[in-house]
């Protein structure tokens, strides 16, 4: 291909995205997650595919990957609801610091001692592989219309979504001490510690700024505020790594601020950087897809079998059940918890920082990540649900309506926001008109939800037990709204 061909670069590209869209739905049919046909797609158009494309460059390989994870951490941050994650939050960052730890030191030491490489490397290869997919795993969920129990979902999806900076540190830290023979691990410590402290607080900082900045901005254009969300994930990563901090933890805890932050055009931004998240896990899958040789696997995939199978059948585990002793979860949570350790993209971003550094043993490394992502995707990716139905662990997914109106705030509308309000059996409230209701002024009902249908309020329509009312109002009128809907028949109704 030629670099100047622009038109058939874009036809070409445009192939390539539109094929990993359509291949989602295949993902989905069979439930394994659809990272796993991105990479597909990125093989068979590279060199030793059909589609015969030359890309050979780690470099523009680890770039994409670093601004795609910046972009996902910060989509992650930007849709986990503190409320979640915040009963689970003690053991997440435990599994999610210490639990990448040992594993990575666990796994180490059987590539170590079972498959003949050094120390360093086999501790490199475990850093690499130590941290765990966050859209993978919920890809197979969603897939099967499940969901987990109690705080065993937001435990995982807490883990998985913040302990990618914990692996990077590893791994860049490894290479360190491979690279420079004058540095000592004791150096390592306090330079983890300023990392992840300077990383957390100035994501915060800066998460409480850009609420402030959207809500303040005022701009004359509802198109630029994305635009400012994205310049805004990218000068946290970008300042934070320049002034030594960890820059995709700080990603993180910034996307993870303005999302339990109240300001203008919030869906607006959460959906745009959702639709980003999905582009660049698609850009980044292909992109490694281009960069692997499926002809050089099969040379590796002795090792790279028994490296998966002691990831997902031992290391995972033992370091899963170590960091949850005394927690309150049960032995059945602790074992899916283990499983649904799939590994994805990062590992596979992490290995090509070998390559770039010209590492000996850069390439064996990078196919045999490349093998042990496959396997995990494959294995535990097919075989979670069975697990977790197996286990009792699972329950259905919980019905989200997706409302034929939809409202956000604005600069000119700040305060206003939509709720939804039950109609539970025994209130006051059913069997009334909406007309003998007697609402705040502050508050309007948009829309009354009746099992999977939505019906038009109007003056005559009667509440039944189980409708959802979809109202807009301040806080403060909402507040009141609840109060009229919750009412029980045994109070005065003549106050209705």
């Amino acid at each position: 291909m030629k670099v100047f061909d622009l038109p058939l670069i874009f036809l070409v590209t445009s192939i390539l995205l539109l094929l990993s869209i359509f291949s989602s739905k295949l993902a989905e049919r069979f439930g394994f997650p659809a990272l796993l046909t991105f990479l597909a797609i990125g093989m068979l158009a590279g060199s030793d595919g059909p589609g015969g494309i030359q890309f050979d460059n780690a470099a523009a390989a680890n770039m994409v990957g670093s601004v795609a994870l910046a972009f996902i951490l910060f989509a992650g941050g930007l849709d986990t609801h503190w409320y979640n994650i915040k009963p689970v939050l003690v053991r997440g960052v435990v599994m999610a610091t210490i639990g990448v730890a040992l594993s990575a030191i666990v796994m180490g030491l059987f590539v170590c001692c079972i498959l003949g490489f050094s120390w360093q490397d086999g501790l490199l290869l475990g850093s690499i592989v130590s941290s765990t997919d966050a859209a993978a795993v919920f890809a197979v969920l969603r897939s099967r219309r499940v969901s987990l129990r109690d705080n065993l979902r937001s435990l995982l999806e807490f883990e998985s979504g913040s302990n990618d900076p914990m692996a990077i540190f590893l791994t860049l830290a490894v290479l360190q001490v491979i690279s420079q023979n004058t540095m000592s691990w004791t150096e390592l410590l306090p330079r983890f510690v300023v990392q992840m402290i300077f990383g957390g607080v100035a994501g915060w900082l800066l998460g409480r700024g850009a609420a402030r900045l959207m809500n303040r901005i005022r701009l004359d254009y509802e198109g630029l505020y994305p635009v400012l969300g994205a310049s805004i994930v990218l000068l946290t990563y970008g300042l934070v790594e320049k002034m030594g901090g960890n820059g995709f933890l700080a990603v993180y805890v910034c996307g993870l601020i303005l999302g339990n932050s109240d300001f203008i055009y919030k869906k607006s931004l959460i959906r745009f950087h959702d639709s980003m998240g999905w582009l660049m896990q698609i850009i980044m899958f292909l992109v490694l897809g281009l960069l692997v040789f499926p002809s050089h696997l099969p040379r590796v995939a002795k090792d790279g079998l028994l490296s998966a199978a002691f990831l997902m059948v031992v290391a995972r585990p033992v370091v899963t059940y170590l960091t949850l002793i005394g927690s309150s979860f049960s032995f059945s949570e602790r074992t899916l918890a283990a499983w649904a350790g799939l590994r994805g993209a990062v590992p596979i971003v992490l290995a090509t920082f070998p390559l770039l550094l010209g590492h000996p043993k850069s390439n064996e490394i990078f196919n045999m990540v490349f093998f042990i992502v496959l396997t995990s995707v494959l294995l535990q990716g097919m075989t979670l649900m069975p697990l977790a139905r197996f286990l009792k662990v699972d329950k259905p997914l919980e019905y989200r309506p997706r409302y034929p109106l939809e409202f956000d705030k604005t600069e000119n509308d700040v305060r206003n926001e939509t709720r939804e309000l039950d109609i539970l059996p025994g209130t006051a409230v059913v069997g009334k008109t909406i007309g003998e209701l007697h609402f705040p002024p502050g508050a309007l009902i948009l829309l009354v939800r009746r099992d999977k249908n939505f019906l038009v309020p109007r003056g005559q329509t009667v509440l039944e037990p189980y409708d959802t009312l979809l109202v807009l109002g301040e806080p403060e009128a909402l507040k009141k709204a609840r109060e009229v809907i919750t009412r029980r028949e045994i109070d005065n109704e003549n106050e209705i």
